[in-house]
């Protein structure tokens, strides 16, 4: 599962929309979190970051309520599960706009919290799915949710899932709309964990109230190179 992540660069895009008339957010986010409205660039128009809502709502269900339950959908069943099965096909694919991502690692009654990203600190971009749910007052909420997969060999020790993060080749053929569902799904597998970095953060990445760069400072100045 991913829970939490970061964005904390400025969009680089030509516009920056939000269609459904939500604030977009100024300056770095430390603490995103489910529910919330986050940038991600559309298959059916990739030139502009559009704020979408994180937690996927299908465009049957009754209520907005679903999407808290719909913020990851795992890639190993994302071809069978009602909810996404139709939207890889539908031309619904996206991508995360991040540049770590937080999970919690329990160790008994303890959990602490890791932040994860690549050992360069460049921003990354993760696979995801849209959806737009139209209420009958005749309004709409935009939403998104992040794909997720096994763990590679950095986050075996932290967590049993990780999202599925796409290198620049792999994010191009994700948003090729000529790609076969096939291909598509041949991309969600683990990172390449030689090229990542996690350490521990505070556990006031928890609340999500908190979202400032106090966040993403490691516990230890031991953090590995």
């Amino acid at each position: 599962m991913c829970g939490r992540y970061t964005f904390t660069r400025k969009p680089e895009a030509s516009r920056v929309l939000s269609p459904d008339g939500a604030p977009v957010p100024e300056g770095p986010r430390y603490n995103i979190a489910p529910t919330q409205y986050a940038p991600i660039r559309l298959l059916s128009d990739p030139e502009p970051v559009y704020y979408y809502r994180w937690g996927l709502i299908p465009f049957w269900a009754k209520d907005a309520k679903i999407g808290a339950s719909m913020i990851n959908a795992r890639s190993e069943t994302v071809d069978e599960k009602p909810a996404f099965r139709n939207l890889i096909r539908q031309g619904s694919r996206c991508l995360v706009l991040a540049d770590s991502f937080y999970e919690w690692k329990t160790d008994g009654k303890t959990k602490q919290p890791y932040r994860i990203g690549l050992r360069s600190g460049a921003p990354f971009f993760c696979a995801g799915l849209t959806s737009v749910w139209r209420n009958p007052a005749g309004g709409q909420i935009s939403s998104y949710t992040i794909l997720t997969t096994s763990p590679n060999e950095l986050m075996e020790g932290i967590h049993d899932r990780m999202p599925v993060i796409l290198p620049r080749e792999a994010a191009a053929v994700w948003m090729d709309p000529r790609a076969e569902t096939g291909d598509c799904l041949a991309l969600l597998r683990p990172y390449e964990s030689a090229e990542m970095l996690a350490y521990p953060v505070s556990s006031r990445v928890g609340n999500v109230r908190n979202d400032d760069a106090d966040l993403i400072l490691p516990l230890s100045p031991d953090v590995p190179a």
